[in-house]
């Protein structure tokens, strides 16, 4: 992990993950999504309506994910200082979010014709539309520290106390009396038939290639953004605008 932490040894690695990750992701999606909504028979209860499944549940999946992840990264931050921990979890809040809010919309959606109404304040639908304000308000604590120049340990530790709803939302159908249904796939475990079974989990493969190749693209990103803004304030700290002399390259005379 140490190695890794190291950001010209992660762009190596990551220039040739992001397109094979978005490629891959792209590729089983679509085989996914068309198995799910046109080989796929209608469910013997909720019809065509059940279609839905094949993006609510990778999103719903993606959207607890984002923040598992997030909040890793933000403990190895504040445990071991490393920066690109900092950044990664900076990269996963936006496709995270977006995940999230792809999770509620599918999910009234699917809820209007099985439950009569777009909206019920249930336990999971809740605690996702908290996970949701979370990752708005991460994004947002997290620009104004960039624009303060203040600690990322502050958005860190946000990070860590977040991570409080994704059990409860884990949970959420077992511990309160929940019009959504209960969990269908368990560990070792699962009460959905097979013909729908092996393309949700491909679907959920991948969306999940997916979302890696978006938050190896924004770690990219946000680190040319970090070293384009120390070369400027290089500049501008050395007299007359100009930059110093660089230093020989290692290995040579």
């Amino acid at each position: 992990m140490h190695g890794f932490a190291n950001p010209k040894r992660f762009l190596s690695l990551a220039r040739w993950l992001t397109p094979l990750f978005l490629l891959g992701g792209l590729l089983l999606a679509a085989v996914a999504l068309a198995w799910g909504f046109f080989v796929v028979p209608p469910d013997r209860l909720m019809g065509e309506t059940v279609r839905i499944m094949f993006i609510h549940v990778p999103a719903a999946w993606l959207g607890m994910g984002g923040w598992t992840a997030l909040a890793i990264a933000s403990l190895i931050y504040l445990v071991w200082r490393h920066p690109l921990a900092d950044i990664a979890a900076r990269a996963v809040a936006v496709p995270g979010l977006v995940f999230t809010v792809i999770c509620l919309v599918t999910g009234s959606i699917w809820g209007r014709p099985t439950w009569g109404t777009w909206w019920v304040w249930d336990g999971r639908l809740t605690s996702m539309l908290v996970l949701a304000f979370l990752y708005m308000g991460y994004i947002a604590l997290g620009q104004a520290v960039a624009r303060e120049g203040a600690s990322a340990r502050i958005t860190a530790i946000f990070g860590l106390v977040g991570a409080v709803n994704i059990p409860i939302i884990n949970r959420s159908v077992v511990w309160w009396n929940s019009l959504h249904q209960p969990p269908s796939i368990t560990m070792g475990n699962s009460a959905i038939d097979a013909e729908f079974l092996v393309p949700l989990l491909l679907a959920m493969l991948g969306f999940s290639l997916l979302m890696g190749g978006v938050v190896l693209a924004r770690m990219r990103t946000i680190l040319a953004e970090i070293q384009a803004e120390a070369r400027l304030r290089r500049k501008a700290a050395t007299p007359g605008g100009s930059q110093s002399p660089r230093p020989p390259l290692q290995g040579t005379a």
